[in-house]
């Protein structure tokens, strides 16, 4: 940060820690209080190995564009300013340095990434900024008190599907497919803490690397475990090849997979092969009626009309709802706009309903915001056949890896 501009923050900061109420912070931090304009800002890889993930920031840019279109969150215009981080945690840090000092950012909202995200902590800590929505999976973003992420452990997801598994399907013999890597991993643990606590035995636990596309040797071992079910976690290009191979061999199990392989795109890789695959998921479906859902399929289509209508743009727009639902308490406390406030209002949220996710809480002390899932299952569309849940305790309240 330049030295003029942090010496200006500082001041200000002091100047409304001194005078409580007062508005003095307004034209200070992204906060244009003649306008009524708020500007924030996020990453997105626009270039680098996964230009697609821009899809989520569209989606958020079309949440903000729509809710200004309506006349903004409470009144106030929300200026959403984006830049391409190739999806390298180096080049994220500094965009967002430049955010800040360029664009003097409000806040960060729904930037794109786990480890570029993971990246920028310690910059967004020294420059007092939030971090709201980041979309990526780690356990360190729920030990920041600056972070409100709303994606939730994919544990705590692994271990809601061998739940529903064992109690709503009354299946014993659960075999564990896990990518290879973080996601995996966490998959993994969340599952083994389940199982034990329900004195249960995995029938198998089967690594794969992401960009494995033959799973036959991987469906021989759960085969020969005798297994009845099997929970996959993975891309929706791993499920669809896992559920071929199945095939192929006349293996028949009922399946179990993350989130966001509830997706349309998925049924284009697998074919009616999707059909009867249940899914945990802190998301609505995607072809939901409900009114958020119907306002996200309505804006992407309106602002973004190339862009596919999924699981992955109404994750990018529930991310861009959480500041809008936490800028919204903020406005309603009568307090300062400030980033120091923004952060308290965070902590009030209290089983808030934010785009597609459900009684969404923060408090002072836990900052997992996302404490309940429900089940879907693949019907040609997919359905909601279990409303939503708490997450099971021993995967939940377990101490991160």
């Amino acid at each position: 940060m330049k030295r003029r501009d942090f010496l200006k923050l500082s001041g200000a900061a002091a100047l409304a820690s001194a005078y409580p109420g007062s508005s003095l912070l307004a034209d200070e931090i992204g906060v244009d209080a003649a306008a009524k304009t708020i500007t924030i800002g996020g990453f997105t890889p626009v270039t680098g190995p996964v230009p697609f993930y821009a899809i989520l920031t569209h989606a958020a840019d079309a949440y903000f564009k729509s809710v200004n279109e309506a006349g903004g969150i409470k009144g106030w215009k929300i200026n959403y300013v984006t830049l391409d981080d190739g999806y390298d945690p180096a080049r994220s840090v500094a965009a967002v340095r430049r955010l800040v000092e360029d664009n003097h950012i409000f806040g960060l909202v729904a930037a794109v990434g786990t480890a570029t995200n993971v990246a920028v902590i310690p910059f967004a800590k020294e420059s007092g900024l939030a971090m709201i929505g980041p979309i990526g999976g780690a356990s360190a973003f729920f030990a920041e008190p600056n972070i409100f992420p709303l994606l939730p452990d994919y544990g705590w997801s692994a271990a809601s599907n061998a739940e529903f598994a064992v109690n709503d399907l009354k299946l014993k013999k659960i075999a564990l497919l896990w990518e290879n890597d973080e996601l995996g991993r966490s998959a993994k643990r969340g599952f083994d803490l389940f199982m034990e606590a329900n004195k249960l035995t995995p029938a198998e636990s089967v690594p794969f690397e992401v960009k494995t596309t033959d799973f036959t040797p991987h469906i021989r071992r759960v085969a020969n475990s005798e297994a009845q079910a099997a929970i996959l976690f993975g891309s929706n290009a791993n499920l669809a090849a896992a559920l071929k191979a199945a095939d192929r061999q006349g293996v028949k199990l009922t399946w179990f997979a993350p989130f966001f392989t509830a997706d349309p795109a998925t049924y284009k890789l697998t074919g009616d092969l999707l059909n009867g695959v249940y899914f945990s998921s802190w998301l609505l479906p995607v072809d939901s009626a409900e009114p958020e859902i119907k306002a996200y399929r309505e804006a992407v289509t309106k602002y973004y009309p190339n862009d596919p209508v999924g699981v992955f743009g109404l994750n990018g727009w529930s991310n861009a709802a959480l500041f809008g639902a936490i800028f919204g308490a903020l406005v309603d406390s009568g307090k300062p706009i400030t980033r120091a406030n923004l952060i308290e209002a965070g902590n009030t949220l209290n089983n808030a309903s934010v785009g597609g996710a459900r009684k969404v809480t923060f408090t002072g002390a836990d900052h997992r915001g996302t404490r309940q899932e429900a089940i879907l299952q693949a019907q040609g569309s997919f359905v909601m056949v279990r409303d939503f849940k708490p997450y099971p305790a021993v995967a939940f309240d377990a101490k991160p890896a």
